[in-house]
């Protein structure tokens, strides 16, 4: 059994995360060996478990080490998360929730003696619709007096994203984040909250004044002067809870974007929608998939088709409104099996950090046993010119079987697309489109939808 480690997994010199047959181990280093039985013994890890605000682990045989054998103390199992997201990916609330649970944890690390050395967002997965810390390996003993190493990290991973979205503009979230791997910088921050940093008592302490001192701070030496100052445990308390109460006092109401009430103005009629529910969810048992990923899923509204089956299921969308309100309708109702994340599919989250490994592309976290496309096709290939064959090529990368609506041009959506621009796409109908896709997929099942002149076809990828 070859030992693969992740690629992301480098940084720490405690420890790493790496596979074997598909199942993934943590080594832990001998430097961390001691540090992490007393962790372990603390009752940390039993209270987090008991909150669901951090991922399980077991012990595993000793034997299952990756690398450098005389270097690691011990090998333990975390449980697998289901699909592995990124802050620039999150709507608005799942983002405010992932910082609310980032500072619970510190809270309760305080209480047993530990505090977070690492306040990254990368260490936030999202299971069943809550936010799970990842990162076993980012406690350290609490010392009295010293300030807490990772404010400026959790500053500019969580407060000043957040404070953007809801502040700004909902989409510099997303843009920043992806633009920059270690958080959006203070000062940067601040100057693009304007007044919004210094007429909020939050804003102004955590962001706008943090951001000053960071510049001023920035040479070594007086890095190591501002170090040296101490927080009380009173102090600190104090600085968590004020974080608290800033985010939590930040809103966004998700309203005004293209497709944010998209099944309002559909045109569907009521016969016809339940037509295509029962075909999809149909041939959602056909296929019987370990994981579906749903392309163009506004608020879920078929992703839980397949969720409420239990299986695993990524609900992509473009409009952040329409996944926030998708992530409040599970959050809402406690569903599981269910991840809404913002997904632009002509311009798909890329490989980034170093190497471009650190964090993986939508491909590379591929392929899906099923993909949805449902009203969809026509956007990408006529609102956003890419052909019938390049979307194809994609779905059969990212995918082993394919559920997609084909809506061709006398569809009263298409009209209204084709309504302010020349009509360049002569290939454009249902043997163009399945002539195209028949390379990629073989065509298992085609089901006109009833009431409408579009098309439903179930496929499985070729080779």
């Amino acid at each position: 059994m070859s030992a693969e480690r992740v690629s992301g997994s480098f940084r720490d010199p405690d420890g790493f995360v790496f596979t074997r047959e598909g199942v993934l181990y943590r080594q832990i280093n001998r430097c961390f060996g001691a540090p992490f039985e007393a962790l372990a013994a603390s009752g940390l890890f039993e209270r987090l478990w008991s909150l669901n605000l951090l991922v399980r682990h077991e012990t595993a045989d000793i034997a299952l080490v990756a690398a450098d054998r005389d270097n690691a103390a011990c090998v333990i199992r975390p449980e697998r998360v289901p699909f592995v997201s990124y802050p620039y990916e999150w709507s608005f609330s799942m983002y405010r929730d992932a910082a609310l649970a980032t500072l619970e944890i510190q809270r309760e690390a305080l209480e047993h003696g530990y505090s977070l050395k690492d306040a990254s967002a990368y260490n936030i997965q999202f299971v069943d619709g809550r936010p799970v810390f990842i990162d076993t390996l980012s406690f350290e003993p609490y010392e009295p007096g010293r300030p807490w190493v990772a404010y400026r990290q959790f500053c500019q991973h969580f407060l000043a994203p957040l404070a953007i979205m809801a502040r700004v503009d909902i989409r510099l979230g997303t843009l920043l984040m992806r633009g920059r791997i270690d958080g959006i910088p203070l000062d940067l921050a601040g100057r693009l909250l304007g007044r919004h940093a210094r007429f909020n008592m939050g804003l102004l302490m955590h962001v706008y004044l943090h951001g000053r001192s960071q510049l001023r701070h920035a040479g070594a030496a007086a890095e190591g002067r501002a170090a040296a100052s101490r927080v009380s445990l009173l102090q600190l308390q104090a600085i968590l809870e004020s974080l608290r109460n800033t985010i939590i006092k930040l809103r966004w109401k998700p309203a005004g974007t293209e497709w944010g009430d998209y099944y309002t103005f559909t045109n569907y009629s009521d016969a016809a929608f339940a037509a295509k529910h029962v075909a999809v969810e149909a041939m959602i048992r056909a296929v019987a998939p370990a994981g579906v990923w749903d392309l163009g899923a506004n608020n879920g509204e078929f992703t839980r088709l397949a969720a409420r089956q239990g299986i695993p299921s990524v609900a992509f969308d473009i409009d952040p409104a329409a996944v926030e309100k998708n992530y409040l309708m599970l959050r809402n109702d406690q569903e599981r099996h269910l991840l809404p994340l913002v997904m632009d599919l002509t311009n798909p989250s890329p490989a980034l950090g170093w190497a471009n490994a650190e964090r993986e592309s939508l491909v590379q976290r591929g392929p899906a046993d099923l993909v949805l496309a449902l009203a969809l096709i026509h956007h990408l290939a006529i609102s956003n010119n890419v052909p019938l064959d390049h979307i194809a090529d994609f779905l059969a990368t990212i995918g082993r079987n394919l559920i997609i609506e084909f809506v061709p041009k006398q569809d009263s959506q298409v009209q209204k697309l084709l309504a302010t621009r020349a009509d360049v796409f002569p290939s454009y109908h249902e043997a163009g489109f399945e002539a195209a896709f028949g390379r990629c997929f073989e065509i298992v099942e085609k089901h006109p939808v009833e009431g409408t002149c579009r098309t439903l076809y179930r496929m499985r990828r070729r080779g």
